[in-house]
């Protein structure tokens, strides 16, 4: 898979693509690590200290993922099967230190285990709210989020703004930080 991954990278025109089989150049200091579960190590982040993480979740349990995303410095989850398009988003805002998770990731991690609701964290929050959520946590403008929910871009700001009040936080940033510390 890493062959692939990186053969895809360097034909997509990213430079300076490592893998663990090929070690960087002197003096290389990568932006992003792109790891799977078994490639992440804390010594790894510790020779990379600057670097954002994008971890690709290959089937990674529920309870692995919680986990992981609390004990590492996690900027973003793929699964395998991410789309090209969807893919360089990623890496475009990983790289500039905005939090990248998928759906399918945050589904798994909020709803499947119920992790939000067990806790009581993220209570008073409404299907719809959950869903814009969801969006925003896997890094979509308030224009995405419209087309994607059949809203108008209007409706999304105002379900941002209830929401934000709701728990008591002012951004984006601060809404996916707080969704990934109900975990």
């Amino acid at each position: 898979m890493s062959e692939a991954v990186y053969q895809l990278l360097v034909k997509n025109g990213y430079d300076h693509v490592v893998t663990s089989e090929s070690p960087p150049t002197n003096g290389f200091i990568p932006d992003v690590l792109l790891v799977d579960i078994t490639t992440l190590t804390q010594d790894l982040l510790a020779q990379h200290p600057e670097a954002k993480v994008l971890l690709i979740d290959t089937g990674i349990e529920s309870d692995t993922l919680c986990t992981t995303l609390l004990s590492y410095r996690i900027h973003g989850i793929l699964s395998p099967d991410t789309e090209l398009n969807l893919f360089k988003k990623a890496l475009k805002v990983v790289s500039e230190g905005q939090i990248w998770i998928e759906n399918s990731s945050v589904k798994a991690v909020l709803h499947d285990r119920g992790i939000v609701s067990q806790r009581g964290a993220i209570g008073t929050i409404s299907g719809r709210e959950q869903e814009i959520i969801d969006c925003v946590c896997q890094g979509l403008s308030n224009k995405e989020i419209a087309v994607r929910l059949a809203l108008s871009s209007h409706t999304v700001k105002a379900h941002l703004n209830r929401i934000f009040r709701k728990l008591n936080i002012t951004n984006r940033s601060k809404l996916v930080t707080r969704t990934m510390h109900a975990l």
